[in-house]
């Protein structure tokens, strides 16, 4: 019979990006004394990889355990960017309530939209955290009032709409009821999530139902299934069946031979757990997200939302470039090969596919910032390889037609800039869709846009609104695809041979555009050093020397002055990059280049391409 796991409580944290989940969950970490009293924490402690602190972005979700009273509080941290939604989707099959954070100044955002809809669509509990509450231009009544819309227009059922709201600053560790009364510690959110999530359901002499919603990966023990106990008591040793609701067909036979709780941050081995509980699950090597451990004698499925599909892909080659294989660790096409079909180990929402050439292979994700982690994780690990620009993934619908994945663009800019956004993004075959004005001489935008039109655009909306731009998406399905677009307006400075660029050679071709390298870097002729100031590709000599000559000019020995390089990071440069391009990723350089180095062959291919 079911009944209700009082000493448990199971949460997520949902929200838009930077409104302060991370922070949050450590301050609850803190003050349930998970911390010994002099222990050194680090900022944002759940965020472990090095990316994920560099970006100050939560990428994969992560779980802990805190115990308030005599409770169990297990905490899932998700990620709050549309590129990351496969994990939010997944994460909150495990929990039963979640805390909704909503940054006190900037209000309801496209991201929270999408989080709380996932969430009120399984018809969860919230709980809504008002933070940054000590923001000196916080207008917390107003974003109680954008949630409830925001609610109202989720469709949210009567139990959904008295959710309570608990108003915090998880940077000074403070929570309270009201926004007009000073918190002194997090207790009005511990009492909140005790007293409004409810404890899980399960019944513990029925057979056993883990769905497994999370896959961990770990060089030593291979993978760790992570999931929540729906019935029945998992044990090691236990012989169980793996089920999957999306492909019924296939079952293993299973021995379970470790098993472990949270308990903070660290996993706690254990030898048998029970309905409402959170476990990890290791040493079944195939085991798969979305898929449900058993009891043999009953193998029942647990019904799972099919992972949104990929709408973006590149190509990963092996580096053949002149300087290949120089600062790199892996560069064959075998570690390239094993390095991708191992991140499919822990990330769902990848596709890895081979193509006709061993030396390539296709790899789809979310977005952009889907696979420019990937290519970051990869380089600092000391793999070398090259990448194609991000191309999109098309598909036909029954009567033929082509159709391209849409992005809903929503859009913060102070009103002096919405022109040029307006316009560029018109360009790019966006709707406008609506215009408001918002908070402090902002106004926002919202467009319908084609999500290759927005493939390298974040760097000139950064240029278009000197910085002051907010530009959040959200994926919207698909549409009728919406003819051409030009992305770059200006074309390449190619270098013409192979050497090291020299002060002389560069300041004779920084008159063409703008460069990208600076003296005394190693240089081979088709790769890109700078951008045209015309739309068409110019070659140009940057190792070329001064003929010396017995005669003195007056003014030859004036010094020659470089304007600095523009330095592009990875994003800026898989921006940049054209279809007849490619980006050489190595450990210690990223450089640009023609996927044809050959300037005679490149101008063959291109005059076979227009004819």
């Amino acid at each position: 019979m079911k009944t209700k796991r009082e000493d448990i409580r199971n949460i997520a944290i949902i929200a838009h990006v930077d409104h302060g989940k991370t922070t949050l969950v450590d301050e609850l970490l803190k003050q349930s004394g998970v911390f010994r009293t002099n222990q050194e924490v680090a900022e944002r402690v759940m965020d472990s990889n090095d990316i994920e602190r560099e970006r100050g972005i939560t990428i994969l979700s992560k779980n802990t355990a805190i115990f308030y009273k005599d409770k169990k509080i297990n905490i899932i941290d998700t990620p709050g960017h549309a590129d990351f939604g496969g994990e939010v989707e997944r994460v909150l099959k495990m929990v039963d309530g979640v805390i909704l954070v909503v940054d006190a100044f900037e209000g309801a955002m496209p991201q929270t939209k999408f989080v709380l809809k996932k969430a009120l669509e399984l018809e969860l509990s919230v709980v809504v955290c008002i933070n940054k509450i000590d923001r000196p231009e916080a207008r917390p009544n107003e974003v109680i009032d954008e949630v409830l819309d925001l609610f109202i227009e989720l469709d949210a059922n009567e139990d959904q709409l008295d959710c309570p709201f608990i108003f915090a600053s998880a940077k000074d560790g403070t929570a309270s009821y009201s926004p007009e009364e000073a918190g002194t510690d997090m207790q009005p959110l511990f009492e909140t999530i005790i007293k409004y999530i409810p404890a899980p359901n399960g019944d513990n002499d029925a057979p056993l139902q883990t769905l497994i919603s999370t896959i961990d990966y770990n060089e030593y023990v291979g993978r760790i299934g992570v999931g929540k106990i729906s019935n029945g008591t998992i044990r090691v040793n236990q012989d169980a069946i793996i089920v999957n609701h999306h492909d019924p067909d296939t079952t293993s036979k299973v021995r379970i031979t470790k098993l472990y709780v949270y308990d903070g941050l660290n996993k706690v081995e254990v030898q048998e757990a029970g309905a409402g509980e959170i476990v990890a699950i290791s040493g079944i090597a195939d085991l798969h997200i979305g898929d449900t451990i058993c009891d043999v004698e009953s193998p029942n499925p647990i019904p799972f939302q099919k992972i949104s599909e990929p709408t973006i892909a590149m190509h990963f080659i092996v580096n053949d470039s002149p300087l290949a294989g120089q600062e790199g660790k892996y560069i064959t096409s075998r570690h390239l090969r094993d390095r991708l079909f191992r991140e499919l180990n822990t990330d769902v929402s990848l596709r890895v596919e081979e193509t006709e050439t061993t030396e390539a292979f296709k790899v789809s994700g979310r977005g952009e910032l889907h696979l420019s982690v990937l290519i970051e994780n990869m380089r600092r690990e000391g793999y070398e390889f090259a990448v194609s620009k991000a191309e999109v993934l098309y598909k036909e619908d029954k009567h033929g037609q082509k159709l391209e994945p849409m992005e809903l663009a929503v859009i913060d800019v102070p009103e002096e800039f919405s022109g040029s956004v307006i316009q560029e993004l018109s360009q790019r075959k966006g709707e406008l869709q609506g215009m408001a004005p918002g908070n402090g001489g902002y106004t926002r935008l919202e467009f319908r846009i084609p999500a290759r039109g927005l493939i390298g655009y974040r760097g000139q909306f950064l240029t278009d609104t000197k910085g002051n731009g907010i530009l959040n998406t959200e994926f919207d399905g698909y549409g009728l695809y919406k003819g051409d677009i030009q992305y770059r307006k200006q074309g390449s400075l190619i270098a013409f041979e192979n050497g090291e660029s020299i002060t002389y050679g560069l300041f004779n071709a920084q008159e063409r555009g703008t460069l990208f390298i600076g003296p005394g870097e190693r240089v081979y002729g088709g790769m890109i050093v700078g951008q045209c100031n015309r739309p068409e590709d110019i070659e140009v000599n940057v190792c070329k020397k001064k003929h010396l000559t017995n005669t003195r000019s007056s003014g030859a020995d004036e010094a020659l002055t470089l304007v600095p390089p523009k330095k592009l990071s990875l994003e800026q440069s898989l921006e940049f990059i054209d279809t007849d391009e490619l980006l050489e990723i190595t450990p210690k350089n990223i450089r640009i280049r023609k996927k044809i180095l050959d300037p005679t062959e490149r101008y063959r291919s291109a005059k076979k391409k227009a004819n």
